[in-house]
């Protein structure tokens, strides 16, 4: 809720709980050193003899990528599609975590039991194959969840939304519906992915030399739509970026991405083919610092340079906070000397998400008693709840909801009746920060103004300065500019120590005067506050 990614929610009915989802955060420019964030699974943790299972709308990883941190916390079945089930145990075997899993492959209208809830899977139409939206028949009513969806009647791998069922399992109306946001605020119809196909195409047979596209690792359709405009104008396919090479061979080996033999070449043998006959395929269409696409941009990627005749697609759009350094990488490109098609001038995109006619399309089959927009930023949930009340659904059945609030339901009303810990959970290499931890404050301040480290050694016995203090900085000011004003520092920080002479001072306390008179003194001569740090030595 209020946010793109990092998407779970929990249904619990008496002793049973089941999870949908289990999403990532990408991190965001205020989130120094964060590799990605994940949610806040405390509840579930404390509840763990009620959670059932995990139920996966389709293999998106803000809908599967934290799964490899809450497995080994839950122990829990895993529900999922067939690609989706695909996707997970790549990642999961990437971490060593495969052979513990109770990973399910389930097929849509195919209903089972977890404990007091009877799942049914159905058909949407997303950005990737085998998306699935889920009913779920509860004692007191069935809720519809939706996934990602939008309404396409030409999908890329030829599978329409299956309408009918969603209205068959809806009955004569659900009790809750639970509703795609993202594109709440786009009035019409979202574009087919046919469109993005016929545009690639275009723009593959035009192209005078090599072509590269970067998509997302996990959009099997649209990589086989650049195969498909490979095939046709006689070119051969590589990829590079680990994450999606993993992903196309598990595609290819399940039967999603379908290529005659030859087309998917490795990198050594398209080196050796003529440009024009070569499409590269590779990540970071987000901007993603160690992607394959960013170190092409910037002229530091180990294999593959930009060359004049190079056209680079950028098929995706920017997740909402990857704007700017996604604007970057195009630069540099254009920089680079390659010609850069994206989402803006081209029709290389269309999104996996349902404009406002899809979304009404939707309420109305599913007439549901109460709504809750999902999957959105506050604004997109705020305008899907206008949708709602506009298709009838009274204003006391709409709930804008907050991430962790507690919805109870019964078949007459509905009431949010507190909230579970729900926040976000950083991951920072093996280290995991609560979204409130002051580190993320100490590494902005430190990005933003730098560090000084004052150096000292006093004698053991007298507390006399037995040299003048030493200077560094880091990320503070130049070195040409730095003399002048480290001798005034050394000086200062001397002064400060003299005048608590031999006194009973604590070396704490010792280092916090110097740290502070430093800091004060700093500001006065630049203007700025440098994270001060203060190694005092005894000899």
């Amino acid at each position: 809720m209020g946010e793109i990614g990092q998407n779970m929610m929990a249904l619990e009915f008496d002793d049973d709980i089941i999870v949908i989802d289990a999403g990532l955060l990408f991190p965001e420019e205020d989130m120094p050193g964060v590799d990605l964030g994940i949610p806040d699974i405390t509840y579930l943790v404390e509840n763990r003899e009620k959670v059932r299972a995990i139920l996966i709308t389709h293999g998106h990883e803000d809908h599967i990528g934290a799964l490899p941190f809450v497995l080994p916390e839950l122990d829990v079945p895993v529900y999922a599609s067939r690609l989706a089930h695909g996707l997970i145990s790549v990642k999961l075997r990437e971490r060593g975590l495969i052979r513990s899993a109770r990973l399910n492959v389930v097929e849509p209208h195919a209903p089972f039991r977890l404990g007091c809830f009877r799942i049914e899977f159905f058909r949407v139409c997303h950005s990737i194959p085998d998306a699935m939206g889920i009913a779920v028949t509860t004692p007191i009513g069935t809720v519809i969840h939706t996934g990602d969806f939008k309404i396409d009647h030409t999908p890329a791998d030829g599978r329409a939304m299956d309408l009918a069922a969603i209205a068959r399992l809806a009955g004569e109306g659900a009790l809750l519906l639970c509703s795609d946001s993202t594109y709440a605020e786009v009035k019409g119809y979202t574009e087919s992915e046919q469109v993005v196909g016929e545009s690639l195409d275009r723009v593959i047979a035009d192209a005078p030399g090599r072509v590269m596209v970067a998509t997302f690792a996990s959009l099997i359709s649209r990589m086989q739509q650049v195969i498909d405009a490979a095939v046709r104008h006689d070119r051969k396919v590589t990829v590079v970026g680990r994450s999606m090479s993993n992903n196309v061979k598990m595609a290819t080996n399940m039967g999603y991405l379908k290529a005659p033999p030859d087309t998917i070449v490795t990198l050594n043998e398209a080196r050796r083919l003529p440009h024009d006959r070569v499409i590269i395929m590779a990540t970071g269409s987000q901007g993603e610092p160690t992607s394959a696409l960013v170190r092409i941009a910037n002229g530091n990627h180990r294999d593959i340079e930009v060359e004049p005749g190079d056209t680079v697609i950028i098929s995706a759009s920017p997740i909402p906070g990857n704007e700017k350094v996604v604007s970057k990488t195009i630069d540099n490109l254009f920089r680079q000397g390659a010609n850069v098609i994206y989402s803006r001038i081209a029709t290389v995109h269309v999104h996996g998400h349902a404009s406002q006619e899809e979304l009404k399309t939707m309420l109305s089959i599913v007439n549901p008693r109460f709504f809750v927009p999902i999957h959105g930023e506050r604004r997109h949930l705020v305008a899907h709840a206008a949708l709602a009340r506009s298709m009838g659904i009274p204003d006391e059945h709409t709930f804008v909801l907050e991430d962790g609030d507690v919805l109870a339901l019964t078949p007459e009303e509905g009431v949010v009746i507190g909230n579970v810990p729900a926040g976000h959970v950083f991951v920072d290499g093996r280290t995991f920060w609560d979204g409130d931890s002051s580190v993320f404050a100490e590494r902005r301040r430190l990005a933003r103004e730098g560090v000084v480290v004052v150096a000292a050694t006093l004698s053991a016995s007298t507390s006399e300065v037995l040299a003048d203090p030493e200077i560094a900085s880091f990320g503070f000011v130049e070195l040409n500019e730095s003399l002048e004003l480290f001798e005034k520092t050394s000086k200062k920080a001397l002064t400060s120590l003299e005048e608590m002479g031999p006194s009973a001072l604590t070396l704490d306390k010792t280092r916090a005067r110097v740290r502070d008179s430093i800091s004060k003194f700093l500001h006065a001569e630049t203007g700025r506050r440098p994270t001060v740090l203060t190694v005092i030595e005894y000899i």
